[in-house]
């Protein structure tokens, strides 16, 4: 797997929006907060248009991207928000300059398809908060300084309390994934994750609790739990319940597809669509330790 090289005051960071339009009084603050980090601010001819949901048209999207992915004097590219969107033009994408230039790609949510595509060039990237998340109350961030760290080349370690649905042990192996639907819709595709000997981490918002059985239910019968190293799970935003209930829990659902399995799982882990979101390097190498509380360490 390749690591990008990490970001030094003076060098270019471009922002794209490739799914949703954004409101631009939510990210305008926390790009301001990059530049006055010392870096290079671009923005994509299209990162503030609005095009019905997406933020411009197809052709639009990638060609914004695109320019990003050529960039040799990029360093770190970084979608504005998710959304929905990425899979129209996921195929279109062309990394052959990338590689040869790799850059960090920053995001979450629909920004899922991206990281995948990465895993796929074997480049790593951060599953991150984007702008809108980078501010509180006019303040930066744990989310925000987390993740400059992280592009700034910090190794970074995170305790999370325990939970009494976490199953106990430690692993160690590279860790990818993001949004659990997202990872759902590339089953069968060219960009499916490949999930055997790492640690694949989960996150979701605004589910129906039976749809997330469901997904559980496809990656096992896909193959894509049963040689995992670990399981984290992050955030389970707004999970929703027919009148009807569905009768089990988030953590009960995920634990009843995985208990015929021997690795270590985490709930509660501070990433996902939260206020906490704090940065994952994806592709890249972690020890976890799930015990009393659990520690997530890139080694």
């Amino acid at each position: 797997m390749t690591t990008p090289p990490y970001l030094q005051k003076g060098d270019r960071i471009r922002v794209v929006s490739p799914a949703g339009k954004v409101n631009r009084n939510k990210v305008l603050p926390g790009l301001e907060l990059i530049r006055n980090e010392g870096f290079e601010l671009i923005l994509g001819a299209h990162t503030l248009d609005s095009h019905f949901q997406f933020a411009g048209n197809d052709e639009e999207r990638l060609e914004d991207l695109q320019q990003a992915l050529d960039d040799p004097e990029c360093k770190a590219i970084i979608c504005s928000r998710g959304g929905y969107g990425v899979i129209r033009f996921a195929d279109k994408l062309d990394f052959t300059n990338f590689k040869k230039h790799p850059k960090w790609l920053v995001g979450f949510s629909d920004i899922t398809v991206l990281h995948c595509l990465l895993q796929k060039q074997g480049i790593s990237s951060i599953h991150g908060a984007m702008p809108a998340f980078y501010t509180k109350e006019d303040n930066p961030t744990e989310s925000y300084t987390e993740l400059i760290r992280v592009l700034t080349g910090e190794k970074t370690s995170t305790e999370v309390p325990a939970n009494p649905n976490n199953k106990k042990g430690n692993a160690t192996a590279p860790i990818i994934g993001g949004n659990l639907s997202i990872l759902y819709s590339l089953l069968g595709t060219p960009y499916e994750p490949d999930t055997v000997g790492k640690i694949l981490f989960i996150e979701d918002l605004n589910e129906y609790l039976y749809h997330l059985d469901r997904i559980m239910h496809s990656l096992k019968l896909a193959g894509k739990l049963k040689n995992l190293a670990g399981l984290v799970v992050g955030g389970f935003s707004d999970m929703k319940d027919n009148d009807s209930p569905f009768g089990q829990s988030v953590e009960e659902i995920i634990l009843n597809t995985v208990k015929d399995y021997n690795f270590p799982v985490c709930f509660d882990f501070p990433a996902g669509h939260i206020d906490r979101n704090l940065p994952i390097v994806l592709g890249e190498n972690y020890l976890l330790k799930v015990k009393e509380k659990t520690r997530l360490v890139r080694i």
